[in-house]
């Protein structure tokens, strides 16, 4: 059984469409990640830190802290490059806006339990326009129609018009009002753009309450290697934490292996919500 208060993420309704028994494993038993995801572990380990890291850096721009002083942390040719471009960006596109909310969380009811999601940054252009930003570290740049599908991209437009009227003056969010921008440090001049409308948002909102309750009535069966199968593309299991639970194997995926067998990094999002701050 889900815990009493879980609530939903993109995160983990992405995890259930990739493999229902990865769901299983990680939000209702709870186990610990023990393996690692991608061969070899110190080109995997370098991403993620510099990732998180990259995270922190445009946070604390956001929040007021001056450009020099955070560029003094890069640490890394890649760190550099990738903020170098991200203060382009910042000035040409981000700099006017009448307001930036970086790590905006927000939640609303859905069935019985709540979903939830905490955006990156959120841009308010004072006309009701709202873009919500989602920074990404991919070294290489997803398709367009594999990222409208994400259900990153769905939710977040879709609760920002559910739950987002305080970020619009107490009025609603109109759903032609609401974009959502990807942004990637090795991609910075090709961001991608993601436009909503009102027949979208219906159509994500029935498809969340429709996901939300096939994962809460699997969740309440007792056989629940049958309610939460395994995945059908064992491709990806070589890349998955959980893959020796599952006896798919024990060795790790190659992390340069990941674009040539089609599982670019949108496969497996990092979460940035528990990265500590830097240190000035």
């Amino acid at each position: 059984m889900l815990s009493a208060g879980f609530t939903f993420s993109q995160s983990s309704l992405q995890d259930y469409a990739a493999c229902p028994r990865r769901f299983r494993l990680r939000y209702l038993e709870g186990l610990e990640y023990p393996a690692l995801e991608s061969e070899p572990s110190e080109i995997y380990e370098r991403h993620v830190r510099e990732g998180q890291h990259f995270h922190r850096m445009a946070q604390q721009v956001l929040l007021g802290i001056s450009e020099q002083k955070v560029a003094r942390s890069t640490g890394s040719p890649d760190l550099e490059r990738w903020w170098q471009a991200f203060s382009s960006f910042y000035h040409t596109e981000l700099f006017n806006a009448q307001e930036l909310l970086p790590e905006v969380s927000l939640a609303a009811p859905l069935g019985r339990t709540r979903l939830l999601a905490k955006f990156d940054l959120l841009a308010a252009d004072g006309d009701g326009r709202l873009r919500i930003y989602d920074w990404k570290t991919y070294r290489k740049r997803p398709r367009e129609d594999r990222l409208a599908g994400r259900w990153q991209t769905r939710v977040y437009r879709a609760l920002l018009v559910r739950a987002g009227a305080q970020f619009n003056g107490g009025n609603p969010v109109l759903p032609e009002s609401c974009e959502m921008v990807y942004w990637f440090s090795n991609f910075p001049a090709k961001p991608a753009r993601f436009q909503y409308t009102e027949a979208q948002f219906q159509l994500d909102w029935a498809a969340l309450e429709k996901l939300v309750a096939e994962i809460m009535a699997a969740a309440a069966q007792k056989d629940q290697d049958r309610s939460f199968p395994l995945t059908d593309d064992q491709e990806q299991c070589a890349y998955c934490q959980y893959r020796s639970y599952c006896s798919r194997g024990v060795q790790a995926g190659d992390v340069e292996l990941i674009e040539a067998e089609g599982l670019s990094e949108e496969t497996f999002d990092l979460d940035f919500d528990q990265i500590g701050e830097i240190a000035f």
